[in-house]
């Protein structure tokens, strides 16, 4: 699950991590009201879960109020578009208002989990305020990393080798020491995914403030965080995948034109790549998971047929606990009550073949069985073309 910068900053300042003074407005007035009580000068951030905001127009700085008034009114209801977005972009709704730094020196930091090592890994750089990735790619040297354990958190001497590492200057290493250990420790008490302060700045006067913040966490562990449940923004993910997730199925939406159902996620991954080998372009990852009802069925073809960039649709199912019988049974009921119209192949193995099959055969419906993946994934193709 992913949150918006102000409350990752919200988020953080509770664990230690300085942070700019600011406040999350949802109007032009709100905005004009922020920049007033900051003083006037103030810099105006359009907050959608996407990076490169800025090169989008999504931030302005603003000399006084009556400004910060102004670039509200450009960015609010405005559709971003970054290279994170797409070309289609986000609308902006919220806006952060924050005060101006002096700022020295930009770095980086973020958290992830390394899982050839089984660890926690804490990257820093001297290279903030770019995009990690293209650091990666031309300058691999630049990032620094430590791993540590969740158990133990990231240590004291560790946080001090990366600070020095990436050029702080030794009367700002304190300050930087306590941000970093303050970040690990907010990753592993919220079962974040990925943290990420990026640019992480070194003030004129010498103070560590995270200029920016990025949390994203574990949608598996969210049942012990009720209350970063309730920081998820609907508006900002895709509307068939908020629908999917009603129902306990793992649903992405992807920009081809061929619909796949399948059980398990290796399967799913396996039929992407399938269709892929087979000339197509998957419109969609869509695991019902194995033990998957009737209900679950229906709502899974509800939402492929919701997609208007499907032209077929591909049921790829290895029968377990999920029986080829009940699967056949529910595509039959779901096809009928939805009115099916699409092209539609079943490829089905294991428990209850047989009675699938026969399910199949005698509903009266067009279905198109194939015989293994790979006729299937031809078929499909062609029905889609």
């Amino acid at each position: 699950m992913k949150i918006h910068e102000y409350q990752a900053k919200a988020i953080l300042a509770k664990y230690g991590v300085p942070v700019p003074r600011g406040r999350v407005a949802l109007s032009v007035d709100e905005a004009r009201q922020v920049a007033e009580e900051l003083g006037g000068r103030v810099v105006v951030k359009a907050q959608i879960h996407a990076g490169g905001r800025g090169k989008g127009g999504g931030v302005k700085l603003a000399a006084n109020a009556a400004e910060a008034a102004e670039m509200a009114s450009k960015i609010l209801g405005m559709t971003l578009v970054t290279h994170q977005t797409g070309p289609e972009g986000r609308v902006v709704e919220r806006l952060l208002v924050e005060e101006t730094l002096p700022i020295a020196k930009e770095l980086y930091l973020g958290i992830v989990l390394d899982r050839a090592q089984g660890k926690l890994v804490m990257m820093a750089s001297a290279a903030g305020g770019m995009d990690i990735e293209h650091v990666a790619a031309t300058t691999p040297e630049l990032i620094l990393k430590e791993a540590f354990d969740p158990a133990g958190g990231l240590l004291s001497w560790q946080a001090r080798k990366l600070a020095f590492g990436i050029g702080i200057p030794a009367a700002s290493v304190g300050g930087a020491v306590k941000a970093m250990m303050a970040l690990a420790k907010a990753y592993v008490e919220t079962d974040a995914s990925l943290a990420e302060i990026n640019p992480l700045v070194l003030a004129e006067d010498g103070r560590i403030v995270a200029l920016d913040a990025k949390i994203n966490f574990d949608d598996n562990a969210l049942f012990r965080h009720k209350d970063l449940a309730e920081l998820r923004d609907l508006n900002e993910e895709d509307p068939l995948e908020v629908e999917a997730s009603k129902f306990d199925l793992n649903y992405i939406k992807l920009d081809g034109t061929v619909g796949c159902m399948v059980n398990g996620a290796g399967l799913a991954m396996a039929t992407m790549d399938i269709i892929k080998y087979a000339g197509g372009s998957p419109a969609n990852f869509l695991d019902v998971g194995g033990g998957a009802n009737k209900e679950q069925i229906r709502n899974a073809f509800r939402i492929l047929m919701d997609d208007k960039s499907v032209k077929a649709v591909l049921i790829n199912i290895f029968g377990g606990i999920l029986r080829c019988d009940t699967l056949a049974a529910g595509v039959v009921d779901a096809s009928r009550e939805l009115g099916m119209s699409l092209p539609l192949v079943i490829r089905m193995e294991g428990t209850n073949v047989e009675e699938g099959r026969r399910i199949l055969r005698e509903s009266g419906l067009n279905f198109t069985v194939a015989d293994g993946m790979k006729d299937a994934a031809e078929k499909v193709v062609a029905l889609a073309r």
